[in-house]
């Protein structure tokens, strides 16, 4: 089942899309990949829905990407006596490690590396930013602040600590159980919340030894700081705009948003766009037109994936929402606009053989208007660099190993067919023609052009560039 389109849509599955039927009717709609948030559901839960989204796979021969993405520490309050308090501007409160219920004085916050990382100064968003404080003075088991911003806080609200790198491992307990369960089911992506800098990703990436591929959640402002980095170390990028933008200012969002998606691009790494995309469509049949742009601008930046969260897991409308996002994405794509604003930058390529070819096939397929690109892979790495080129013709990855088709199932433009590997220059043509015919990629008299590598069967040897007619 072919797309019409280059960005990917990304699904996320819960109670509104658990059975093989809802997954069926979410892939049919344009779904190319699925999302099982570990913050919710118990592992038999997710089980179910893999096993469902395999049998949907199997079921339309095209592999699909599953992104485990694992909850990461949640910084909460405590409870309090009356269950809410209402806290007005300019009032003293205090945090403390203590176990009592909270009163309109205090609250206990059961978090001891929070104390240990702010300092008088430091701001600490409470509700989802709702709320302000401010740090006037600190110890190891307290704080007392100042009240910026009032209003209601009940109990176990979420707390963000800006600007502060806390000393806590992005993986809890709970994280590390559920990781392994879900290597253990069989996920081609790892999505890793809490990142503050490098050495979160590396810890990940020892745990997983190679199992999966890992997508650093960008959602805390350290990790900005270290970007360049965290992206080398991990296979893709995911920009949680959620968690972003209630620790930064709303207004700094949009930029840094086509910042990641820029640097992502430049290193040939898949990078997701998520969080409020369609958020409407959790109660309305339709999204808002505000919504609409959204999902348009991150398919002008060249964003490989958009995410659907609640909408397709708890939402009244899950197959209407992702087919909405395919209809916005094919009609961006479409607009002569766009190719002009996706070629306002491209990568500059390494000096490599491999980039050189990549780089020669975009130009040889455009001038000759070809049907395809056809790039032979193992590991992934032709087509991830065919893809960072964001050509004008489809991708057609040809892969001889189906767990990297699955994790090239989120890159953008790639169409994956496995397939073994060629044993010559003429059975590499043979192949490629059959399986752009079969594709629905080229008919009788088109041209493609096929990049891989001499010998054949060796991972990471692009040096070839042939180009095919179709007969």
């Amino acid at each position: 089942m072919r797309r019409r389109r280059n960005a990917k849509i990304l699904a996320t599955l819960g109670p509104a899309s658990s059975s093989q039927h809802q997954i069926r009717a979410l892939f049919e709609a344009g779904a190319d990949a699925f999302r099982l948030n570990f913050s919710h559901g118990s592992h038999a839960d997710q089980a179910e829905r893999y096993r469902a989204l395999r049998a949907v796979e199997a079921e339309t021969e095209r592999p699909v990407a599953v992104v485990i993405d694992l909850q990461g520490p949640k910084l909460r309050v405590g409870t309090f006596r009356d269950g809410a308090i209402e806290l007005a501007r300019g009032a003293r409160f205090r945090l403390d490690l203590g176990p009592e219920a909270g009163d309109q004085e205090r609250v206990s916050l059961p978090h001891p590396e929070i104390f240990q990382a702010i300092s008088p100064g430091t701001e600490l968003l409470l509700d989802d930013g709702k709320i302000r404080l401010r740090v006037e003075e600190v110890g190891p088991e307290h704080a007392e602040t100042q009240v910026l911003s009032g209003g209601r806080l009940s109990n176990s609200k979420g707390v963000n600590v800006p600007n502060v790198i806390l000393p806590l491992s992005p993986l809890t307990e709970k994280d590390r159980r559920d990781l392994q369960f879900g290597l253990d089911l069989g996920a081609d992506w790892v999505a890793l919340s809490f990142v503050q800098r490098p050495e979160d990703v590396a810890e990940a990436r020892r745990l997983i030894a190679g199992r999966a591929a890992i997508m650093a959640k960008i959602e805390k402002p350290a990790a900005v700081d270290h970007l360049d980095q965290i992206i080398d170390l991990s296979e893709g990028i995911m920009i949680a705009r959620g968690d972003l933008g209630v620790e930064l200012p709303p207004e700094d969002v949009p930029g840094l948003q086509k910042r990641i998606v820029r640097a992502a691009r430049a290193a040939g790494k898949p990078v997701v766009v998520a969080t409020q995309m369609l958020e409407s469509m959790i109660s309305a049949p339709a999204p808002t037109r505000a919504e609409a742009s959204d999902v348009a601008t991150a398919v002008y930046d060249g964003a490989d994936a958009l995410m659907l969260s609640a909408e397709t897991a708890a939402g009244a409308y899950p197959a209407e929402a992702v087919a909405m996002m395919d209809r916005i994405i094919t009609k961006v794509e479409r607009d002569p606009l766009y190719r002009g604003y996706l070629d306002a930058y491209h990568a500059e390529a390494e000096h490599t053989a491999a980039d050189a070819i990549t780089l020669a096939a975009r130009q040889v397929a455009s001038t000759m208007r070809s049907a395809a690109i056809v790039t032979y892979t193992t590991t992934g790495s032709t087509a991830l660099r065919a893809a960072r080129e964001r050509p004008d013709q489809p991708i057609l990855g040809l892969i001889t190993l189906f767990a990297t088709a699955r994790r090239l199932a989120l890159v953008w433009g790639l169409h994956g067919v496995v397939c073994e590997d060629a044993k010559n220059i003429d059975h590499m043509v043979e192949r490629a023609c059959h399986y752009a015919i079969d594709s629905g990629f080229a008919s009788a008299g088109s041209s493609l052009v096929i990049t891989a590598g001499v010998p054949f069967g060796t991972p990471g040897s692009t040096n070839l560039l042939r180009i095919a007619w179709v007969r």
